[in-house]
């Protein structure tokens, strides 16, 4: 099994869709490990999304996500990272395939209902970021 962190962002929280997101989580065979609501604010979305501090969107996505309340998960499921990025789809709605959670609650590219871990190292990181061991249920043992 394999844990990925997920985020159900401001806009599809405020939109009234966190249940209908949770549903689709479950019935693509995740276990939700860890959830919690969160009102992050300017500095904890800026600490979180570091990586693109040097990016034209930074200034924006970081006001977005500290904009209202947001829901955090640590999903597991076998490769839950790559299948969780699936349900996703593309980070444009416009361009997510039919049946992706960007395509059916997203409006545009920085308002797209969902955020997803895009590797191992990043899971880790942005699991670490929101959750506390103890916090996650059935947390993987790391590796001698």
């Amino acid at each position: 099994m394999e844990q990925t962190f997920a985020i159900i962002k401001p806009d599809a929280v405020s939109s009234g869709h966190t249940g209908a997101i949770l549903q689709r989580i479950e019935e693509a065979g995740f276990r939700v490990a860890a959830m919690r609501m969160v009102r992050m604010t300017k500095a904890e979305a800026e600490g979180f999304y570091a990586v693109h501090r040097a990016r034209p969107f930074f200034d924006s996505l970081t006001t977005f996500m500290s904009s209202g309340p947001a829901v955090v998960l640590a999903l597991e499921a076998a490769d839950a990272i790559a299948r969780w990025r699936t349900l996703m789809g593309a980070t444009d709605p416009g361009q997510a395939g039919e049946g992706t959670l960007r395509r059916r609650f997203g409006s545009s590219i920085e308002r797209n209902a969902t955020h997803g871990s895009d590797a191992p190292e990043t899971a880790a990181f942005e699991l670490g970021y929101f959750f506390r061991g103890l916090e996650r249920v059935g947390e993987p043992v790391p590796a001698p």
